[in-house]
């Protein structure tokens, strides 16, 4: 089975590779401080280049307020929270999954909306595999499809999906529903690359886009047509930023209602004042030390990074809790395995086999694998009786995917201590990008990476950077065991069995020791308490879905 980029690939690669974001100074941005207009105004580091869910990664703010998935996370750790499907079912043998649309559902021009658009999108996706203008470069993708026998409409309510063999991609996959006869006349060739699907958007999301200026903002109205209600504020402005020094601003001033991804520094501060609610919620990023390990093309500076004993050894001189402490300021969780606790069906701590912060067992662990330091000087040869220097490699990928330099510094001094010495190269986003692709496409030559990721709680992706070849393993690593782990857990719908292959494949990447989980962080976001009412507590904004903006209301005046 393909690779599936579901969720926040977005947010990895893309977000910031677009137009500058200025802070928005207009009628259509930013407005003066008031809550009389009943307009929702939000900051966000985003930097969406299309509202063409086929042909971009960067565009889920704001895209999905507008468009609904199918299923995804947020209905399935949430009774309230639903997606295209009320409800869902699979047959015993784990192969037929059914899906009842909301009756009487329609699209924000009025049209019913019906399984028949659901069956629509997903066999527009599937009728372009193997074709030149395969849609595969935006959210909706054609990965996943290939393991799919087919998609039909059994009536307007009922949509069936039967696969080839059982998985939960079809409960897990973030295709966004979108109207066929809005789209039946778009050819492929138009759909992945020049049809812009400029606004207004025909969705079923409680917010539709009506106004898109690149590299500024997007105002969005509610739908009259929602299937819950029309929302009971007047709409939404979303400005778009490159740091989180404006939205700061704006949340003081009152010119915002809400913004995320925040700074410990800025969170702190706005803490402190009374007409500001911050949160932190756990998220799905992992933030990681990464071992060079290609053998050739594209290799590191020595032999050492493709040994496990070696790269097992460099695990116990990494403090996870200081890491947490120091850089993150307390905001984040001490990284373990591949699974990150946002994912609680997949999460271990590993207790009975991982490793212990110790510098003097690190370097009793070289000696004894022979990267010893012979002459005294402090740096340690390797197998060949060659003094080596590591190049780490770092930087941010999108605003969103900050690293703060202090986790790198105290990764170079403790290497330093047992006696790897590593020079830094911190990189542009592009410049970034292009040095971690694959060695095929021009990437590697670098030896340790401290790098993040943030994609879905699925399996899929919680195992996906180690995949052999796969785009996110930024590794290079190869390992045909956990590959056919990965496979395994592509061909599972039991969660209970997916479970048991996920924690044997985490514990077989670890001890092999490609990657060092450094922390989890969680995202830090603040919002303000004067104009509107209804936000959430323990997400204040939803990470997988358009909540709580299908249900704000505005403040009552006093």
């Amino acid at each position: 089975m393909n690779e599936w980029p579901l969720s926040r690939r977005a947010l990895m690669k893309t977000m910031l590779l677009g137009s500058a974001a200025p802070w928005v100074m207009s009628s259509a941005g930013i407005a003066a401080s008031s809550c009389d207009d009943h307009i929702v105004r939000l900051g966000a580091i985003v930097a969406p280049d299309s509202m063409n869910p086929f042909a971009t990664w960067s565009s889920y703010w704001p895209t999905f307020f507008t468009y609904d998935t199918l299923v995804g996370v947020d209905a399935q750790r949430h009774s309230d929270r639903k997606g295209f499907a009320k409800e869902w079912s699979v047959s015993d043998d784990k192969l037929t999954w059914t899906f009842k649309i909301w009756p009487g559902m329609k699209w924000s021009d009025g049209q019913p909306a019906t399984a028949k658009d659901a069956a629509f999108t997903y066999n527009y996706l599937r009728g372009s595999i193997g074709k030149p203008e395969e849609l595969n470069v935006g959210w909706n993708n054609t990965d996943g499809l290939q393991n799919v026998e087919s998609i039909k409409a059994l009536d307007d309510e009922t949509l069936q999906i039967v696969t080839k063999a059982p998985t939960r991609w079809p409960i897990d996959n973030f295709m966004m529903m979108v109207p066929e006869h809005i789209w039946k006349d778009i050819s492929y060739v138009d759909a992945r690359s020049t049809f812009r699907n400029d606004p207004p958007l025909v969705g079923t999301g409680p917010m539709i886009v009506t106004e898109f200026q690149q590299g500024q903002f997007v105002r969005l109205i509610p739908n009259e047509y929602f299937r819950t209600g029309k929302p009971a504020t007047a709409g939404m402005v979303i400005n778009f930023f490159t740091t989180a020094d404006p939205m700061a601003q704006g949340l003081k001033s009152g010119n915002l209602e809400y913004g995320f991804n925040l700074t410990t520094a800025q969170w702190d501060e706005l803490s402190k004042d009374p007409n500001i609610v911050v949160g932190q919620q756990r998220i799905e990023q992992r933030n990681y030390l990464a071992f060079n390990t290609a053998a050739g093309k594209g290799a590191g500076s020595t032999k050492a990074l493709q040994d496990p004993t070696f790269r097992d050894a460099v695990g116990y001189a990494i403090d996870q809790r200081v890491i947490v402490d120091r850089a993150f300021r307390g905001h984040a969780e001490p990284g373990v395995g591949l699974g990150m606790p946002s994912a609680v069906q997949y999460y271990s701590d590993l207790n009975d086999t991982r490793r212990h912060f110790d510098l003097a067992e690190a370097g009793r662990r070289l000696d004894a694998a022979g990267y010893r330091d012979a002459n005294g000087d402090g740096v340690r040869e390797d197998k060949e009786g060659k003094n080596f220097q590591l190049e780490l490699i770092t930087g941010t990928r999108s605003g969103t995917l900050e690293m703060p330099i202090a986790v790198v510094q105290l990764i170079a001094g403790w290497l330093g201590q047992i006696g790897v010495p590593v020079s830094v190269t911190q990189l542009e986003s592009g410049a970034l990008i292009d040095r971690t692709a694959a060695p095929t496409n021009g990437g590697g030559g670098w030896d340790l990476l401290v790098d993040a990721s943030w994609l879905s709680p699925s399996a899929h992706d919680v195992l996906i950077i180690g995949k052999s070849g796969a785009r996110d393993n930024t590794s290079y690593w190869q390992n045909d065991k956990f590959d056919e782990f990965l496979s395994e857990v592509d061909k599972t719908a039991d969660l209970k069995k997916s479970k048991e292959l996920v924690d044997e494949a985490v514990r077989l990447i670890y001890i092999d020791a490609p990657y060092i989980m450094l922390c989890y962080p969680t995202l830090l976001d603040a919002r303000r308490k004067d104009c509107f009412e209804g936000w959430g507590r323990d997400d204040q904004v939803s990470q997988w879905g358009y909540f709580p903006f299908d249900r704000l209301k505005p403040v009552p005046a006093s």
